[in-house]
């Protein structure tokens, strides 16, 4: 590559996905604020006893399998994967970005420089924890007299 180089190319790139990446957030946040609110999903903590439940298999009212099943579906959309990769692209950018910056005007890196590190790392913890919820999807009961 002449003129920008590897961390100008990888600087643009990353830019590039970070506004795909927001785009895919936004209808996704979109969607889920036209929909009517679950019964439980008002109330503190439901969202945690109700994974719990499915979890373990105890038995759960149709209001509590609705919610289950409404969980699931929204960790399981692939456009729930955008909001960590999101913050995978905002670090990468800020790293590549600092680096192409110490390569145009000289320095050395330092630890300011790998600041984006932190979103990047996050980003993983927040795609688990998606992916465990959305592994659920078999465990939801279809009807509360199926579980005992």
């Amino acid at each position: 590559m002449t003129g920008i180089e590897l961390w100008g190319g990888l600087t643009i790139l990353a830019g590039l996905m970070a506004l795909i990446c927001l785009a895919c957030v936004f209808v996704y946040i979109r969607g889920l604020e036209r929909r009517p609110p679950a019964a439980l999903g008002e109330q503190v903590g439901a969202h945690k006893a109700v994974l719990v439940k499915v979890r373990e298999g105890q038995p759960m009212s149709q209001d509590e399998i609705d919610y289950a099943k409404e969980l699931v579906s929204d960790a399981g959309s692939p456009l729930a994967y955008a909001i960590p990769a999101l913050l995978f692209t905002m670090g990468f950018f800020y790293v590549v970005g600092c680096m192409y910056e110490l390569q145009v005007h000289g320095g050395h890196p330092s630890f300011r420089t790998f600041i984006g590190g932190i979103p990047m790392l996050t980003s993983f913890n927040i795609f688990g924890q998606l992916h465990r919820v959305a592994r659920l999807k078999k465990r939801v009961p279809t009807s509360p007299t199926l579980v005992a």
